[in-house]
């Protein structure tokens, strides 16, 4: 491979065709599709996905690519930080994403399009084991936090697959897998809700009440009382709180 994978960018890049029927089955793909692959790399599912859907619309930062990235009328290039780009403006819309999303950037990505691309209606995304944990974690575990939460209240989980690391170049130093999910509908006012999750869970060996209150959402009385009113415990902690609770959280909390 010429290409030197760039480790600021989490590039590790996929070379092993064999998980790309893995992807076509977990992702669910129709040929009216249009996907959107966030850190297409060397295009190895660029090519894989554009034989099979309508249009990929591929984000990359990387423009030392472009020479190994396919020249396809079914492949519209985006050069720049997916996270900068304004992604809602893409035409035609993507109803699906589909990536082997760059580790740096994968959660972020994906808690982003939750509610930033209301048109994703599938996600199919390699990323680390460990986030891919993450994603549905329950409460009271060690992965859970606000991402477990916000993904949870916005999609639910289709398919999950561990992935060799001998699927990469260069090789990883941790696991990784595929996970997929589809749309659920989202909460009124998840923006707000949005910032409550993290608030709660920005201070994870504090109560509910102190990280509350130290993000400026409430005061500590008003969040007591808000805890009060759900039939919580002021010394509850975020990560005892069931999805579903956050929601009536960021109400109660006005």
């Amino acid at each position: 491979m010429s290409v030197r994978p760039r480790k600021a960018l989490g590039q590790h890049f996929l070379v092993d065709e064999n998980i790309l029927r893995v992807i076509e089955r977990l992702a669910a793909l129709d040929p009216d599709d249009v996907v959107l692959e966030v850190g297409p790399g060397l295009g190895v599912l660029t090519r894989f996905l554009a034989e099979r859907v309508a249009l990929v619309h591929a984000v990359e930062i990387d423009r030392s690519l472009e020479p190994h990235l396919p020249d396809d009328d079914r492949v519209r290039l985006h050069w720049g930080d997916a996270l900068a780009l304004d992604l809602s403006r893409l035409n035609p819309l993507p109803n699906r994403l589909v990536a082997n999303l760059p580790y740096n950037v994968a959660t972020p990505i994906v808690v982003e399009s939750l509610d930033g691309l209301p048109s994703v209606e599938h996600w199919c995304v390699m990323v680390q084991r460990e986030v891919a944990d993450r994603f549905f974690a329950r409460p009271g575990t060690k992965a859970y936090g606000a991402v477990s939460v916000l993904v949870r209240l916005a999609a639910e989980r289709t398919g999950f697959h561990a992935v060799s690391r001998e699927v990469f170049r260069p090789r990883p130093n941790v696991d990784s897998a595929l996970v997929a999910f589809r749309r659920l509908p989202l909460p009124p006012d998840f923006t707000r809700i949005k910032i409550v999750v993290e608030a709660a869970f920005a201070h994870r060996r504090k109560t509910l009440v102190n990280s509350v209150s130290l993000a400026g959402l409430a005061t500590r009385e008003a969040a007591e009382s808000a805890l009060r009113e759900l039939g919580l415990d002021p010394a509850t902690r975020a990560e005892a709180l069931e999805p579903p609770q956050f929601v009536a959280l960021a109400h109660a909390l006005g």
